[in-house]
């Protein structure tokens, strides 16, 4: 392990032009694949404490630890806010563990999923079947394509999307455009809801608030909500939100016990709080 590129005395550590002058470190039992991919270098570590580790391009996609945070509010937050969501769309997310929320809701019929990268996909059915679990749903078609294009072909025909992707680098990097934006509001129904990765309010001004600003200029209704992940970089990340119709800040249907019972993050509570932001925060939202 110690000749292994990204590992140094045992221990991986995620540093990024995003967040200059710091990074997040954790120490590594085990190399599990490293291999470069079509579009991207794809590491999977089991590390000492945290579980299994997902790493693309050297920037940590989750941990064992708790990619349920990450997972359930980005999923959960627009299916409940919406009032009958029946097809969804999820972009990026190869790990499956969205898919893996959205298939809790049974109102949902279908679930089109859109991932650029096919190998990301079968490392994560091989080393992280908890998460991967999400495309055993009979419901998911796979589009193996790049979200971008894939959003073009379509019109009226979702309720949700959700926008599960990597930092605005490399293959990631157009999702955080107007084009794309208006791609995915072309793409809604009436009443439908978008949910995209939304970086860190902290580490990333310039880009949170360049995606607030579309997606007010582009939404009726727009919301930004954040999420605490140890293991992201400042420990938390941000949801924006544009809808059609529905207000976004409250669940707009009742959460099942049965699903509730299931979870560890999302609740109706903590639902309503993810959009109470720090003052500095509401303050650079406010004054665009």
């Amino acid at each position: 392990m110690k000749n292994y590129n990204k590992i140094k005395d045992g221990w991986f550590s995620e540093i990024c032009s995003l967040w200059p002058g710091m990074s997040f470190s954790l120490e590594i039992k085990k190399v599990l694949y490293s291999k470069k991919s079509k579009f991207q270098q794809i590491d999977l570590y089991q590390t000492k404490n945290h579980g299994k580790m997902l790493v693309l391009d050297g920037i940590i996609q989750l941990t064992e630890s708790d990619e349920f945070a990450y997972q359930e509010m980005l999923a959960h937050i627009p299916l409940f806010a919406h009032p009958h969501p029946e097809n969804v769309l999820v972009i990026g997310g190869g790990d499956g563990g969205i898919l893996r929320e959205v298939g809790r809701h049974d109102c949902v019929k279908q679930i089109d999923f859109c991932e650029i990268d096919e190998d990301v996909i079968k490392v994560s059915k091989q080393f992280l079947p908890d998460l991967a679990c999400g495309f055993d749903d009979s419901r998911v078609t796979i589009h193996i394509a790049d979200g971008n294009s894939f959003v073009k072909e379509k019109t009226d025909k979702y309720d949700v999307i959700i926008v599960d992707s990597s930092d605005p680098i490399g293959p990631g990097e157009v999702l955080f455009k107007q084009p794309f934006y208006k791609g995915l509001k072309a793409s809604l129904r009436q009443n439908g809801i978008i949910a995209t990765q939304g970086e860190s309010f902290f580490l990333h001004k310039e880009c949170v608030t360049n995606l607030v600003k579309i997606t007010k200029e582009l939404f009726r209704v727009q919301a930004y909500a954040y999420v605490l992940v140890p293991t992201y970089p400042g420990g938390h990340i941000g949801i924006c939100l544009g809808s059609r119709g529905p207000e976004l800040k409250k669940p707009f249907r009742a959460i099942p016990e049965n699903i509730q019972n299931k979870l560890k993050y999302y609740s109706p509570k903590i639902h309503e709080a993810s959009f109470v932001l720090p003052w500095f925060a509401q303050k650079m939202f406010e004054a665009i």
